[in-house]
């Protein structure tokens, strides 16, 4: 589906499925402040130098040459299934975020009212571990009644439906977001939604015959838990119905495709296409206005996906449905339940699907839970704390000096029309650049919470934001809205909307000191900058014209030269082994790529402009182009489980870490120059296939 386009997905990606009690607390032992192999950075001047590791020849693995040292010394924390300079920025956000929930619930009151009283009564009902292990399953007990009372179509949809207003569950996507062809105007959008695996590989490709075992053993396990007749027999049959269910899926890789998921219907004529689903009692039953209902215009992402999936679910025995249904209840709600809940789920999803070996400490999932519910309360407290005005505006001024190295870029490109060439940069002046925090708060007096109530609390949250969504249904698109709190360590870029966003977290050490070295900040938040405006020209971006409406702007031969170019360098990725025998796919990660790439040579040629002429100094020995590389590669030095690994590979658009790093390079002629890389060199690429695209 259509969705803002951010730096790293494992930065906003919050597993709902990860608490701990609080009679587990240990973690691995914090680096020493001092440890210069653990940093990420040197305050000094802006590069860790003591990272490196120069024994690696630059054009051989540019990587390892950068990072090596750093990797090889640190370690990944028991609780995390990767570490790198993003988590720690994240954890030191979580920690921000710990003090200023901690603070607010001083004072605990007995009916929280305000938005202080709301965030201490959460996060202080979430660390109560003893009260959530003493109802053990119980919370369960009203949604399980519903569970057990779907028989029919009927009753099967009024409860999929009801998934948007808390823990019940639907294998479809309702979303409310800008209209690709009017993006001034808010749209009703329909897709497939999530199975229990994390892609639909997961469950046909015979590499992942052992994760899927494992998954049906906590479908049992779940089960088990909630006194649910026939565990082992129907923990079998549940994933049998998401194996036919995943056979009719459309890949991720279809899906990043705008226009094939652009599929404007009524409401009526989206029951014809995919006869066996109650559409009409679905939508109602999430909150869809009933009048005139059959006529309202919705958007589907995976038309032939649906009519399949429908099919599947209006054959299936109504017994595995209901346990289904009674499994991803207990699943998503796990992190609202008693320790077993929570382990159970953390020795699935974590351990055996990320490596992770140890659940995180309570107070971290309690933050993240809390951020999840009320993230914009929290993000208006941490800015007023955290993010002084004057470093809002030296990052502006850095966003101006990429963007205007974009446009000398469109203004000389060679493979464009003339005219397609001119609407690209009138795109590219069309930007808007939002930084730090968006220009209104979010009110969350409609919320209540309850202490002592973390069920109910979780739920209400859900309810809430889908309540607000629905508020915008049918209105004008308020650009004033953020996909990302100010304490999310990412960026995005907002293809309907024209425009970046950079939150406050990410402006800082690595990617951003307004006192350390100019180089190395172009190289970091310089490339991250242009990463967001290249993502507007990348495959999916390029689509959407200067005013975010979807349609077709480029000329035909314009399309194929692109199209050229992009599957040249998809070539690349695919040739790229993140383990023996595990490759990356060059078409699901290929936006995330023309990012970088487009992303470090913009970064590189604001440097150039920024030196008026002068010649660049040298640093440390370092070259001001040297130091513009290493700056992206500083960012970059993430350290990754096996698990993980092979997880990211098939539902990751974002490439792995060293791929980020190298690919990019080795299609950059200045990193020849810069690094003396020659023939025979590993990275080596003849001028002619190098690729260069923006």
């Amino acid at each position: 589906m259509k969705r803002a386009s951010s730096l790293w997905l494992g930065a906003v990606s919050v597993l709902a499925l990860t608490v701990q009690s609080a009679s587990a607390q240990t973690t691995a032992p914090k680096a020493k402040a001092d440890d210069a192999s653990v940093k990420p950075y040197d305050p000094s001047w802006g590069f860790n130098m003591a990272g490196m590791d120069k024994a690696v020849r630059p054009g051989d693995n540019f990587f390892q040459y950068a990072n090596g040292t750093y990797l090889k010394n640190i370690v990944i924390p028991a609780d995390r299934a990767s570490f790198g300079p993003f988590i720690i920025l994240a954890e030191t956000a979580r920690e921000r975020v710990q003090k200023i929930l901690s603070e607010a619930g001083k004072h605990p009151a007995a009916d929280p009212k305000t938005t202080e009283e709301k965030l201490g009564a959460f996060y202080a009902t979430f660390l109560d571990t003893a009260q959530a292990d003493k109802l053990g399953a119980t919370p369960l007990k009203a949604d399980l009644d519903t569970v057990r009372g779907v028989k029919d179509a009927a009753s099967l949809a009024h409860l999929f439906g009801q998934a948007a207003f808390g823990f019940q569950y639907a294998p479809f996507s309702l979303i409310i977001n800008a209209d690709d062809n009017n993006p001034g105007e808010y749209a009703l959008l329909l897709h497939q939604g999530k199975l229990g695996l994390p892609d639909r590989d997961y469950y046909l490709k015979p590499d992942f015959a052992a994760k899927k075992k494992a998954y049906q053993a906590y479908i049992a396990k779940t089960l088990t838990m909630i006194d649910w007749a026939g565990a082992e027999q129907e923990a079998a049959k549940i994933v049998a119905l998401e194996t036919e269910l995943a056979k009719v899926e459309w890949s991720r890789t279809e899906m990043r495709d705008p226009v094939k998921v652009y599929n404007p219907m009524t409401v009526a004529e989206l029951a014809k296409k995919a006869p066996g689903i109650d559409w009409a009692g679905f939508l109602t039953s999430a909150g869809i206005p009933a009048s005139n209902l059959e006529n309202r215009r919705i958007i589907v992402g995976e038309p032939t996906a649906l009519a399949g999936m429908a099919k599947v679910l209006s054959t299936a025995d109504y017994g595995t449905i209901r346990s289904w249904l009674a499994f991803h209840l207990a699943s998503d709600a796990s992190s609202y339940l008693s320790q077993g809940f929570v382990q159970a789920a953390f020795d699935f999803y974590d351990h055996e699907l990320e490596g992770s070996p140890q659940l995180p400490v309570r107070w971290k999932q309690a933050v993240s839970h809390t951020e999840d519910a009320m993230g914009w309360a929290i993000g208006k407290i941490y800015v007023e704390r955290y993010f002084p005005p004057a470093a809002k505006a030296r990052i502006t001024g850095l966003t101006q000096d990429v963007k205007a190295a974009f446009a000398n870029r469109l203004a000389h490109n060679t493979w464009m029309a003339p005219a397609t060439r001119e609407a690209a940069g009138r795109k590219l002046q069309n930007f808007e650049i939002q930084v730090g925090y968006p220009n209104k708060w979010r009110d969350y007096a409609g919320l209540t919470i309850k202490p002592g109530d973390l069920y109910g609390n979780g739920a209400r949250a859900i309810a809430f934001e889908w309540q607000y969504n629905l508020g915008h249904l049918d209105t004008k698109v308020d650009r004033n809205e953020w996909f990302m709190t100010p304490q999310t360590v990412n960026a995005y870029n907002d293809p309907n909307q024209v425009e970046i966003v950079f939150p406050a977290a990410i402006l800082q050490p690595p990617f951003f000191d307004p006192n350390g070295d100019s180089a190395v900040n172009y190289g970091a938040i310089g490339g991250v900058i242009g990463h967001e405006m290249t993502h507007s020209f990348d495959d999916e971006g390029r689509q959407y014209d200067e005013h975010g409406r979807l349609h077709q702007w480029w000329t035909p031969d314009d399309v194929k030269r692109f199209q050229a170019l992009a599957d040249r360098y998809g070539k690349q990725y695919d040739a790229f082994e993140v383990l023996p025998g595990v490759h990356l796919n060059g078409k699901l990660t290929m936006g995330e790529n023309i990012a970088d790439l487009g992303g470090l040579t913009l970064a590189l040629d604001a440097y150039h402009a920024s030196l008026h002429g002068k010649p660049a100094p040298v640093v440390h020995g370092l070259t001001g182009d040297q130091r513009v590389f290493l700056g992206w590669a500083q960012v970059w030095r993430q350290k990754l489980r096996e698990d993980s690994i092979r997880n990211r590979a098939v539902t990751d658009p974002h490439s792995a870490p060293e791929a980020r790093v190298n690919l990019p390079m080795h299609n950059i002629d200045a990193w020849y120059a810069a690094f003396g890389v020659k023939p025979g060199d590993k990275l080596y690429l003849a001028p002619q296939d190098r690729v260069k695209i923006w």
